[in-house]
């Protein structure tokens, strides 16, 4: 979860080089995620080869691997945006640029409180799932949910915006803005999901 959220962080690095022209700069960044998702995607082999298929696991190995799963997903969606735009040498409209970092700064905390969350699971295992710290991660995700809502709510205002100057862009620009601002808030919907996996894992 760290190395996934590693990834969303230099995406906004990433997205403050493009803004400011700096495509030398935005490429050494992207080279940089595609490494930390290398990384992530090792650590994720590593994992699954080495979880025990005994039934000794305090919680079903199924329910972890799905949380694995999770985890990734968000690495590969900041992959994904990074590569597309600087494949395509994106430009953000300028009235568009400051409601972008917004955004994924939106985005990017709901990965943030994600790795917060990921980060009680010792916690909860010591406790075997049970007492004072299963409140303090209901509580964890809680939050992770409202900063989703809140990316959601920033998702249709910036896709109102850029239906306003549709017809000052080139249709085909519009068409990968538009993929670009609902990759965003699949960040944000992917760190979610970690706190939908490990409520599970609580659940169970």
């Amino acid at each position: 979860m760290a190395k996934s959220h590693a990834c969303t962080l230099r995406l906004k690095d990433f997205l403050q080089a493009t803004l400011d022209g700096d495509w030398e700069q935005a490429t050494l960044i992207q080279q940089d995620i595609d490494q930390l998702e290398h990384e992530a995607d090792e650590l994720k082999r590593d994992i699954r080869l080495n979880l025990p298929k005994s039934l000794f696991l305090p919680v079903p190995r199924s329910d972890l691997l799905e949380l694995l799963t999770s985890q990734d997903k968000i690495a590969n969606v900041a992959e994904d945006i990074a590569g597309l735009m600087l494949g395509r040498r994106m430009c953000i409209p300028q009235p568009l640029a400051q409601p972008m970092v917004a955004y994924l700064d939106c985005a990017t905390l709901a990965s943030d409180q994600a790795h917060v969350a990921i980060n009680e699971l010792d916690e909860l295992l010591t406790t075997g799932f049970r007492g004072r710290e299963v409140l303090v991660v209901e509580a964890l995700i809680r939050e992770l949910d409202r900063i989703e809502r809140r990316t959601d709510e920033l998702q249709v205002d910036i896709r109102a915006q850029l239906f306003a100057m549709e017809r000052e862009l080139a249709p085909v620009d519009v068409v990968f803005l538009y993929k670009v601002i609902d990759w965003i808030g699949d960040l944000a919907d992917r760190a979610q999901k970690v706190g939908s996996r490990l409520l599970i894992l609580i659940a169970r």
